[in-house]
């Protein structure tokens, strides 16, 4: 389920929500209005050669939990 930003037309509020496929149109949370213009939003990617993949914990070895070492109670 994507997340998406949008900008309330009628009373200028933004906000973020979850948009389901078979979910009805979203509304404002502030007016209820559903006059709402999506934002362009960013996004996080992390490959193996960005600068950020050595600071993503690795995982344990035996399940592969992103906590590392002791994170899950499969680690021996």
């Amino acid at each position: 389920m994507p997340i998406f930003e949008y900008s309330c037309n009628a009373c200028g509020n933004e906000f973020e929500t979850l948009v389901r496929a078979s979910a009805p149109a979203p509304e404002c949370p502030g007016c209820h209005s559903t006059e709402l213009h999506k934002k362009l939003s960013t996004f996080a990617a992390i490959g193996a050669s960005s600068s950020m993949a050595s600071e993503m914990p690795m995982g344990c070895g035996s399940c592969g939990h992103p906590g590392g070492p002791g994170a899950c109670q499969f680690d021996s």
